[in-house]
């Protein structure tokens, strides 16, 4: 069988609390570990999505309505679904490890890094639609 979940591939959660958020694959185990034994994927998503923008907002407005809320997440495949898309994110590979789960203080400092990355990105204008909700 063909392993086309891989870093970088864009999901869509299926189940708990995140279900019907978008979020990209940051490590992919697919064989899965002694501890979980089934393939699952370390993954960074967008929990909260930025707000719409209009041109008679403020300065301070737009950067408080630019805001995203990330989340990070170790994913069972079975409750995940894999889409086309795909986004090269090479600084957060280092940041998140399943290690990262481990002690709560790793895990915010990872969120805050992600939450950095993810709004560059939404600046610089590149892959808008991650950023939009999933309507459905």
């Amino acid at each position: 069988m063909v392993k086309f979940i891989k870093a970088g591939k864009v999901v869509v959660l299926l189940q708990g609390r995140y279900a019907g958020k978008k979020a990209v694959v940051v490590r992919n185990h697919d064989e899965g570990t002694k501890d979980r034994p089934y393939g699952y994927a370390v993954v960074a998503g967008v929990e909260r999505s930025p707000l719409k923008v209009t041109r008679a907002m403020g300065k301070k407005k737009v950067a408080k309505r630019s805001r995203v809320k990330p989340f990070v997440k170790i994913i069972n495949y079975n409750h995940m679904m894999p889409t086309r898309y795909a986004l090269d994110l090479e600084q957060i590979k280092g940041t998140v490890s399943a290690e990262t789960f481990k002690d709560a203080s790793q895990r915010v400092e990872a969120k805050k890094v992600i939450k950095k990355l993810f709004e560059e990105r939404y600046q610089t204008g590149k892959n808008k639609w991650f950023f939009n909700k999933l309507r459905f």
